[in-house]
């Protein structure tokens, strides 16, 4: 049995996309779906429920990033529109399917570490 001081921190199994009780089994099943359950301890992941959050803050986010550079870069190089066209649009897609997964696992994490519930 695991005690409580051998528990992963939040942060080290949504990055790894953990177990948040033992922080070695797989969490998901797909790319985002997430498992019945853990394949090393057990746990039910039941109670995860993160919904439209980790979509929210992964848009904000990369969002925020990625536009701002964007919009330092054109007024200071002042590159072509098909330049800008070339790289945001995939920086912006990119940098939001490479976060998702991750911040989608630190929310369960989280919501296992303080019980969240309905």
């Amino acid at each position: 049995m695991i005690s409580s001081h051998d528990h992963p921190s939040t942060l080290s199994a949504g990055l790894r996309c953990r177990c948040p009780e033992c922080g070695e089994g797989k969490l998901f099943k797909g790319f985002l779906t997430l498992a019945k359950g853990c394949d090393r301890c057990g746990l039910d992941y039941g109670f995860a429920d993160p919904a439209d959050g980790p979509a929210f803050f992964v848009m904000s986010i990369v969002g925020i990033a990625v536009i701002g550079v964007w919009a330092w870069t054109a007024v200071v190089f002042d590159p072509p529109i098909w330049l800008q066209f070339l790289t945001v649009f995939p920086a912006l897609i990119g940098g939001c399917l490479v976060s998702l997964r991750p911040m989608k696992a630190w929310l369960v994490a989280e919501q296992h570490v303080h019980k969240a519930e309905e």
